[in-house]
C-alpha cells in the first residue's frame, strides 16, 4: 500500500490556510473540468466548483481536525474530518488529492490512516456532488461506503447554501473486530 503521513495544519498560520484552500479548490476544479469543461454554471462566480466558504466552515467547524496528505512527493493533497464522540460518529468533510498524483492510492492510503486514528468511531458519513464519478468510485468501491441519499430537486437537502444541487450522502458502518 502507498505510504502517507497526515500532518494536522496550523489554521492559524494564513499562508497554510490558504494554500489548504486553494489546493483544495483545484482538485475539485479539476474533476469538474473533467466532467463539464467550462461549458456549464456549476462554478461560482469566482470560476471555483467549491467555495472558499464551504472549505473555510469545513476547517472551522465544531470538532474539526485538518491535515495535509504527505508523501514520499511532498504535499500531495488533504482532509477535512469531524468527530462527534458521543455519537461515535464521524463526517469526512472534505478528502483531496493533487490530480498529478491519482490513481497511486494516495487517497486511499489517507482513509486508511483517518479509520485508524479514530477507532472509536462505528459509523462514518461523508458526500459528495453527484458528478464527481472518481469520488462516487473511490468511496464505494474502495472504502467500503454505501450510498444512502441522493439530494436532488424533488429531494433537497435541509439548510442547502448553494453549490452543485445533486449530491450523494454515504455511509460507512465500521466492524468491529472479532465481529
Amino acid at each position: 500500500m502507498t505510504e502517507v503521513e497526515l500532518r494536522a495544519i496550523n489554521k492559524e498560520d494564513v499562508e497554510e490556510r490558504e494554500r489548504f484552500i486553494r489546493d483544495n479548490q483545484e482538485a475539485f476544479r479539476h474533476g469538474a473540468l473533467e466532467e463539464f469543461g467550462l461549458r456549464d454554471e456549476h462554478f461560482d462566480e469566482d470560476g471555483e466548483i467549491i467555495s472558499r466558504e464551504t472549505i473555510e466552515g469545513s476547517i472551522d467547524g465544531e470538532n474539526a481536525e485538518t491535515y495535509w496528505i504527505v508523501s514520499e512527493r511532498g504535499i500531495v493533497g488533504g482532509v477535512v474530518i469531524s468527530i462527534a464522540k458521543e455519537e461515535r460518529r464521524g463526517y469526512l468533510e472534505l478528502l483531496f488529492v493533487s490530480p498529478r498524483v491519482h490513481s497511486r492510492g494516495i487517497g486511499y492510503a489517507a482513509w486508511c490512516k483517518i479509520e485508524t486514528m479514530h477507532p472509536e468511531v462505528e459509523l462514518w458519513e461523508t458526500m459528495t456532488p453527484y458528478f464527481e464519478k472518481r469520488n462516487i468510485h473511490f468511496y464505494v468501491n474502495r472504502c467500503g461506503f454505501r450510498i444512502v441519499e441522493f439530494f436532488n430537486e424533488r429531494h433537497p437537502m435541509e439548510g442547502h447554501d448553494g453549490g452543485p444541487e445533486a449530491m450523494f450522502r454515504f455511509e460507512k458502518e465500521m466492524v468491529k473486530r472479532g465481529e
